[in-house]
Parts: C-alpha cells; structure tokens; sequence
C-alpha cells in the first residue's frame, strides 16, 4: 500500500509540475501563449488534415485553373486548378512530419554527443568537438544543399540529414550542460559507489538536463520547419506534387506570382505564421524553464516587486 501511495504522489508532482508551467506560461507570457495556441492549431490541422481540407491534395480541375479567391475556393486555385486552401492544409501536415521528426532525431544525437563529450571529457571530448568545429565551419545550406544533391530529395533523406546535421550543431548545448553537472557532489558519490556509466546517465545525468533538452528541441524545430521550406523551395526537399509550403512558393509560383499573387501569399503567410507561432512557444518555454533566464528578481517578477514596494513603504512609514 505504501509503495502504491508513494507512486501516486510521483505521479500527481509530475501532473502538476506541467501544469504549473502551463499556468504560468498563460499569466506571464502571453506571447508564449499565442505560439502555443498556433502551435496547437498547426498540430490539429496536421492530424486531421484529410477531413478538413474541401479537397484533395493533388485534385484539379484545369477549367478552374488560376482562380481568384471566391466563395468555392476560399483561396483561390494555382495554375493546375488545385484549391490553394487545401494544399496549404495538407502542407502543414509535411512541415509537422518533418519538422517532429528532424528535430526528435537532432535532439537524440545531440544528447548522446553532449552527454558523452562532456562527461568523459580529454582527449575523447578533443576529437569530438574538433569534428563539430568541422561541421560547423560549412554554412548550414549549402551543406544541406550538398548532401540532398547527393542522396535525392524525399521525405525519409531530409529527415536523416537535417536531423543528423542539426544534432552535430547543436550539442554543444548538451555539452555546457554536463559539464557544469558532472562536478556536483552526487555525481561523484554515484562514482565512489561504483555506478556504471549508464547508471549515471540515466539516472543523475539525464533527469537534470531534460529541461535544456526540451528547450532545444522547442527552438530548433521552427528552425527546422523553415530549412525544410528553404530546401523544397530551391528543389532538393519534398519533390511534387507533395504540397510543401517552401515547393508551392517555387516553380509555378514564381511563374505565376504577378498572374495570380495568391499563389505565394498564402503559402508564405502559412509558413511565417507557423515559424513565428513555434518561435514564441518555444521562447516563452525557455524562459520558464530554463533558470538562467529568470533574471535578478526571481520566478515570479511581478509579485517579487509588489513585495518589496510594500516592504519599503512599510519601513519609510
């Protein structure tokens, strides 16, 4: 019975712990909250994208082709006669795919580089951080651009190689990360005991970086999800007819773009919205997570300095 109540306590702190920083997200950052709610709603959209959409993603109907926004097409049709407001649906669902993906693949290679580079540290962290100053060196797309010429543009290799490149890139997160842990007094009593490295990992390590590896993994996947429209954009991300956001932007829209400007307005707006709302969500995340960023003034800002006015009107009276 005990062990079973002892649970229920673990579970109820972890319940209230998100829900805390739920709380405070809405009361201290309503910029945060407006990305949440895009957030949700890109999720929603992505999920149920066949039901929502009037049309099919690929349907056309060429007699109907290069409409203007209406009521039958909401915004409008491209230059094959497909609703623009469909596409733009089923593209959300591509840049959630992707972009969870890429990022969920970055974030477990970067925690396993900077979690191993820092821990061991000598010559083993040496190497390693000398082969992420190579990679870092190249800018980021055309590197991209280079490995996608080489492997074909698809789904499953835009994943892996934006994935891959952004976990490289961004472990020395990690890394700063478990090198300012691994000094602390528990990690070297785990060590005097004689606990296996995984051990320590998993159970003093891991726990006390999670929230640094949310934070990364809620800023990097905008980043992500706009990469992804740059490269489908120049042609070496998702191929057609997949609506991608960044491929509805090229070829045929920069064709017709003076034609019928709806072409690139709405798949644009779609993409900036997305990479904005992912953005504050993420920032807004980060400043409640993460303890650096809470300032002189402690959690609670406001509250702090109601305090310590009244503290001073206490003591001048």
């Amino acid at each position: 019975m005990a062990d079973v109540s002892t649970k229920k306590t673990v579970e109820r702190k972890r319940h209230s712990f998100w829900v805390d920083v739920f709380i405070r997200l809405v009361r201290e950052k309503p910029l945060g909250t407006l990305g949440l709610a895009i957030t949700v709603l890109l999720l929603i959209t992505a999920i149920f994208a066949p039901w929502i959409a009037p049309f099919g993603m690929n349907q056309f109907h060429m007699t109907d082709a290069l409409q203007g926004p209406s009521a039958h097409y909401w915004l409008g049709t491209d230059n094959l006669g497909r609703d623009m407001l469909s596409r733009i649906i089923f593209g959300a669902r591509i840049s959630v795919i992707v972009g969870l993906a890429a990022t969920s693949l970055g974030t477990i290679f970067s925690t396993i580089i900077g979690v191993a580079s820092g821990y061991f540290g000598g010559t083993f962290d040496l190497i390693v951080q000398r082969f992420v100053d190579a990679v870092m060196c190249f800018p980021g797309l055309i590197l991209l651009m280079v490995i996608m010429s080489l492997v074909g543009a698809g789904m499953l290799q835009i994943i892996i190689v934006m994935g891959i490149s952004g976990g490289i890139n961004t472990s020395r997160v990690i890394r700063s990360a478990v090198i300012g842990l691994k000094e602390n007094m528990y990690i070297q009593a785990a060590e005097a005991t004689g606990a296996s490295t995984i051990e320590i990992f998993t159970r003093h390590i891991l726990p006390n970086i999670m929230p640094t590896i949310i934070v990364g993994f809620s800023t990097y996947l905008p980043g992500v999800i706009l990469t992804e429209a740059a490269l489908s954009f120049l042609g070496y991300g998702i191929p057609p007819p997949a609506a991608s956001w960044g491929g509805m932007l090229s070829t045929a829209g920069l064709e017709y773009m003076y034609l019928s400007p709806w072409m690139v307005v709405w798949p644009g707006l779609a993409l900036s919205i997305t990479v904005y709302g992912v953005n504050m969500f993420g920032d807004g995340l980060r400043d409640i997570l993460d303890p650096r960023m809470r300032g002189g003034i402690g959690r609670y800002g406001v509250k702090v300095k109601k305090v310590v006015a009244k503290a001073s009107e206490t003591s001048v009276d």
